[in-house]
């Protein structure tokens, strides 16, 4: 039999002997795909998928499949199938790990031994080595595939930790998985406490309870309901639209004073001996308020636990002076860089957010020495006066002449037009919340000059300059910033690794998945 793994390192082998891959990243990218990807494909749509343009697509196409009918095809068996119009992978004798995986979860005669068998086999990142960052729709389709398998991943353990044919201690063990892979489940939260009760681990039980319901609190959410109230933690009540508010964690914030005079406040928390972070402003944060945002509070928080953390508000907001002689972008770098003089940090990473990202690509652009790595979400390399046909121009136009007269005002229908597509998902409760804060981040004078400025920024030169381990995040279906003006920025950023999250909003709110994801994997990439 022939067996493709997909898990890890790409890798053929027959009759256990490993099979020699071709050295093109691209040939065994489609290997993996031909091998999921079960049924014809047309040449036109794996040329579009894998090569660009003036590659000579379906030249390249030729070469990699003649390579691979060396690797597929052996002892008689034809695998790999093509004729002039399309390409085929035949798997009745060949086994593919990933395939396995899905199929122990699916199969309903399988049984626990099969899903613990699955379990091990899906610890590896899927393709970790096939990441092809110039090709938009692969990485479209590969974060697909990862988030699929972090699905399945959570699937597998919970259903072993609810099986009674496990021991508790197993049971227990089990129970412990599936809460690192959803960390914010109720029913993962409240089984890892009744699998401690289970085996006698009282104490245990007791601080663990504390543990997840500081952290569902200070995530923005409701505390799960734990069978034993004499285990609950003390906790502040149940407010009105979101459900838990936990005190915000102790930070010291100060001033400083850009040449211009404008005072740029920033704050810094987390343990002076945790490793730095620090993350570049972007409109629409504030220093106090954000520790109660269903978008930042949970990032934050997290991140305060593990680093020392260090915050600003962007000129012209928050706690920072509204009123500047100047916003623009050559400001929001020259601040970003005060702030990290003040600070006293020679050497860190550093996160960028929407149009704090581009930020970020200068200043690391323009500092290579000073920035260690960086990791970009929902960002885009040049505003849309660079792109924007004259309908979008006439439409971008109108909404700022909205904001200006709108933004200050006890109806919220002007703000609505952002947050509505900032975080589509949010509920209404969450939008009310989103509203309230913007009005309270900025004036409307400032709202429209922060929307010029960022109209007209313009990092695409620069791109190529970040010489750093980077990391970009983007929403899949991101309504704000399409995922595609993700792909092809981290496609022209040297060696940088690209990842898709589940999610549709531009904004992460903390209760979603997807924003769990993007805490680990920054946090993973940090820490490396």
């Amino acid at each position: 039999m022939l067996q493709i793994d997909l898990l890890g390192s790409v890798s053929v082998s027959e009759y256990e002997k490993s099979i020699a891959l071709p050295a093109s990243r691209k040939t065994r990218a489609l290997i993996a795909f031909l091998a999921i990807e079960t049924g014809p494909h047309t040449r036109s749509a794996l040329c579009d998928m894998f090569w660009e343009i003036p590659d000579d697509p379906r030249a390249s196409l030729r070469w990699s499949l003649s390579k691979l009918r060396t690797v597929l095809n052996s002892d008689g068996h034809e695998r790999l199938l093509a004729d002039r119009q399309s390409v085929h992978l035949e798997l009745k004798d060949a086994a593919v790990d990933y395939l396995s995986v899905r199929e122990a979860i699916r199969n309903p005669a399988g049984g626990i031994d099969d899903l613990i068998k699955a379990w091990d086999m899906s610890g590896s990142e899927l393709l970790e080595d096939c990441e092809l960052s110039n090709q938009a729709d692969f990485m479209i389709w590969l974060g697909q595939q990862r988030n699929e398998l972090s699905r399945m991943r959570f699937e597998i353990a919970k259903r072993v930790a609810l099986a009674d044919q496990l021991s508790t201690t197993d049971r227990d063990r089990w129970a412990e998985r599936w809460l690192n892979e959803a960390p914010f489940d109720y029913e993962a939260a409240e089984n890892a406490v009744a699998s401690k009760r289970a085996i006698g681990m009282e104490a245990q039980a007791v601080q663990l309870t504390a543990d997840l319901q500081r952290s569902f609190r200070e995530a923005g959410l409701p505390t799960p309901g734990f069978s034993r109230e004499s285990l609950s933690a003390p906790g502040p009540a149940p407010t009105v639209g979101l459900a838990m508010k936990a005190a915000a964690p102790r930070q010291s914030i100060r001033f400083v004073q850009a040449k211009d005079r404008t005072s740029i406040a920033w704050a810094s928390v987390g343990g002076r001996d945790n490793p730095p972070l620090i993350k570049a402003a972007n409109w629409l944060n504030h220093l106090e308020l954000d520790w109660e945002a269903p978008i930042w509070s949970p990032l934050f928080r997290e991140l305060a636990k593990s680093f020392h953390l260090v915050r600003y508000d962007e000129r012209g907001c928050g706690l920072s002076d509204w009123e500047v002689p100047e916003i623009d972008f050559e400001s929001f770098v020259d601040d970003l860089k005060l702030v990290a003089d003040a600070s006293g940090l020679e050497t860190f990473p550093l996160l960028g957010i929407s149009q704090g990202a581009a930020v970020s690509i200068e200043f690391a652009a323009r500092y290579p020495e000073r920035v260690s790595k960086l990791i970009l979400f929902g960002g885009y390399p040049c505003g849309w006066r660079h792109t924007a046909k004259e309908e979008e121009v006439r439409e971008r136009e109108a909404v700022m002449v909205l904001t200006e007269t709108g933004w200050g005002r006890d109806n919220p229908v002007y703000r609505h037009m952002f947050s509505q597509t900032f975080m589509p998902d949010a509920t209404v409760d969450e939008l009310a919340w989103f509203d309230e804060f913007q009005r309270l981040t900025t004036s409307p004078e400032n709202a429209v000059r922060f929307l010029e400025a960022f109209s007209t920024l313009d990092v695409r030169h620069s791109l190529a300059k970040v010489k750093c381990p980077t990391l970009v995040v983007h929403s899949q279906r991101d309504q704000r910033i399409p995922l595609a003006v993700g792909v092809n920025m981290a496609s022209q950023i040297p060696h940088a690794r690209f990842l898709s999250v589940n999610s549709n909003n531009h904004l992460l709110l903390g209760r979603e998945l997807a924003s769990t994801q993007f805490v680990r994997e920054v946090a993973d990439f940090l820490l490396d």
